[in-house]
């Protein structure tokens, strides 16, 4: 593939792209700067890897792929880094039954839509990286199980039980605002 045939491929394919890999750059890191950085990062991996880009390919989940492996080397090359969380080892695992949160969640996605981007953001870097990137592929990106777990090279059920996980500490998270600004019971 020459240059010409790349460049144009990059701006059919990925360039429309672009707003979906800043978005989750915004939920993965603390800044709007580092955000902005980051999918540039990945925007310039994706041209320069777009002869092996095959026609076949989920564009989305091969941008979000690129974005996941680049925040991962970032995060391995910053000296004095906190060390990765492990799933098995949170102390916010979401209460089984929690019928105060299961009960003022009746329209969940009203509610949500009554919180602000900045709101939605701010709760999701409060949870795991790995529940993060799980609902980001499926809750916000609106991808299936399997090409979540394509992207993010777990087994399905990972992503099941991960989807799970993350939405209910996502309420846990989001109902003292929700209760705040009365948008639930108490």
């Amino acid at each position: 593939m020459d240059a010409t045939e790349a460049t144009q491929r990059f701006y059919e394919t990925v360039w429309p792209n672009r707003a979906l890999v800043l978005r989750a750059a915004m939920i993965h890191t603390a800044n709007a700067a580092d955000a902005e950085d980051l999918a540039q990062e990945t925007l310039l991996k994706a041209f320069r890897a777009m002869d092996t880009f095959r026609a076949e390919t989920n564009a989305k989940a091969w941008l979000l792929t690129i974005l996941r492996n680049a925040r991962i080397d970032r995060l391995r090359t910053r000296a004095g880094s906190a060390p990765p969380i492990s799933l098995e080892e949170l102390a916010t695992e979401p209460a089984a039954g929690d019928s105060a949160a299961g009960a003022a969640w009746e329209s969940p996605e009203e509610i949500l839509n009554a919180f602000s981007d900045a709101d939605v953001i701010d709760a999701l870097q409060g949870i795991a990286e790995e529940l993060r990137w799980t609902l980001l592929l499926v809750d916000v990106e609106g991808m299936d199980h399997r090409d979540a777990a394509g992207v993010l090279g777990v087994p399905v059920g990972t992503i099941k039980s991960r989807v799970h996980r993350a939405r209910a500490m996502l309420r846990r998270v989001l109902l003292p605002l929700a209760r705040q600004r009365r948008l639930v019971q108490h």
